[in-house]
C-alpha cells in the first residue's frame, strides 16, 4: 500500500504496534520450536515434559492470533479484490469504509466475549501448567484491540485521503 510522505497519527500508532505484534510473533514461534526440540530431545534420551504440549499448543493459539492481527495490517487477509476493483471509484472507498466497520464490529464482539472468558475462567488452572486459563484467553481482548486500531486507522486513511483507495 502507497503511503504519503506524512503518515497519519492513527497510522503511526498503528505501525509501532504492528511491529511490536511482529516481534511478539517471531518471539512465541520461536519459543514453541525450542519446546518443542526440548520434547523431542527429552522423549529420546531422557524422561518426556509432562507440559510441553499444553504450551506448545497455548503459543500455536497465540501465534495464530498474533499473525492474524499482521495480516490484517499488512492486507494480507482473504479478500475479493476483483469485485472491489470493478466498483466505480466512488462506491469501493464507501464499499471499504463498510468492510473495515464490519470488521470492528466483529473484533469488538470478539474481544468482548474473549474479555468475559477470561473473567470466566479466572480461577481454572491450566492441566499440566500451574497458570490461570485467564492467561491462556487474554490472546482474545488482546488481539481484537490491536486488529480494531489497525482498522480505525485504514478508515482514517480512506476517510482523510480519497485516493489511498485506489493504492490498495
Amino acid at each position: 500500500m502507497a503511503r504519503h510522505p506524512e503518515t497519519l497519527p492513527l497510522m503511526r500508532i498503528s505501525d509501532r504496534l504492528n511491529a511490536l505484534c511482529e516481534a511478539a510473533l517471531f518471539a512465541v514461534i520461536s519459543l514453541m520450536t525450542v519446546v518443542t526440540l526440548l520434547q523431542i530431545v527429552c522423549r529420546i534420551w531422557f524422561k518426556a515434559l509432562t507440559w510441553s504440549e499444553e504450551l506448545t499448543c497455548f503459543l500455536l493459539v497465540f501465534a495464530s492470533f498474533f499473525g492474524a492481527a499482521v495480516a490484517f495490517k499488512r492486507g494480507s487477509n482473504i479478500a475479493v479484490g476483483f469485485l472491489r476493483d470493478a466498483l466505480p471509484r466512488r462506491i469501493r472507498r464507501f464499499a471499504m469504509i463498510a468492510i473495515e466497520a464490519l470488521g470492528i464490529v466483529f473484533f469488538a464482539a470478539t474481544g468482548w466475549y474473549g474479555g468475559a472468558l477470561c473473567l470466566q475462567e479466572r480461577m481454572q488452572m491450566a492441566s499440566s501448567l500451574p497458570i490461570s486459563m485467564s492467561w491462556m484467553y487474554l490472546v482474545f481482548p488482546l488481539t481484537g484491540a490491536i486488529v480494531i486500531l489497525h482498522l480505525c486507522a485504514r478508515i482514517d486513511e480512506l476517510v482523510r485521503r480519497p485516493d489511498s483507495a485506489e493504492a490498495d
